[in-house]
């Protein structure tokens, strides 16, 4: 696992696909760095990228104060099927089936149904095109269901309507940004299919 950064308060690594963000990668940076590591936010287990671990307790609640103030800035790359537009700024309301594991799009607001925003661009346009994501809401499944609902399913993403042989959703959290000691920290990284 490649580790971006490392102090004695936090580390920032790219989180392979396959690996899960919340037992497995800690794990296997304990074992790397010798100590605690807390998990601070997650990644789906078949999707890759840019993360945060703290390594102390006050460490962890910094960073997620950081992320409930909005503070902390997540941005994805993605490959879709279609063309989606140039740009776009994407609010929806998702509920989530915990029993399917599965996020739908729905009407209205009622128990479990949440908000969910998004901004993109688009990088490149054909049958399968590029975007860059940036979340404004950290919500299950969210960048998958959003772009699925509007016809545009990500590349490899079988469980929201895409009917091709990619093994995994071409999705891959390609930059993070947080306050640390009175700066702003910034961590990108590319995934291979890119």
């Amino acid at each position: 696992m490649e580790i971006l950064y490392s102090d004695q308060e936090i580390v920032v690594c790219v989180k392979p696909v396959g690996l899960d963000s919340e037992s497995e990668v800690p794990a296997a940076l304990k074992e790397m760095l010798c100590g605690e590591v807390f998990t601070l936010h997650r990644l789906d287990k078949n999707v890759g990228g840019v993360m945060v671990y703290a390594r102390t307790k006050a460490a962890a609640a910094a960073l997620s104060r950081a992320i409930q103030e909005g503070a902390m800035v997540k941005e994805y790359v993605a490959k879709v099927h279609g063309t989606p537009p140039e740009n776009g700024d994407w609010e929806d309301l998702l509920w989530k089936d915990s029993k399917q594991n599965k996020v739908f799009v729905v009407k209205r607001m009622r128990g479990g149904v949440k908000k969910a925003r998004l901004e993109f661009v688009r990088l490149t346009a054909a049958e399968e095109s590029l975007v860059r994501i940036r979340l404004h809401t950290g919500r299950s499944h969210q960048i998958r269901v959003q772009f699925a609902s509007r016809g545009y399913p990500l590349v490899g993403d079988h469980k929201y309507g895409a009917r091709d042989s990619s093994p995994a959703p071409m999705l891959f959290s390609c930059k993070l940004s947080f306050p640390y000691r009175g700066k702003t920290l910034q961590f990108e990284a590319k995934p291979d299919w890119m």
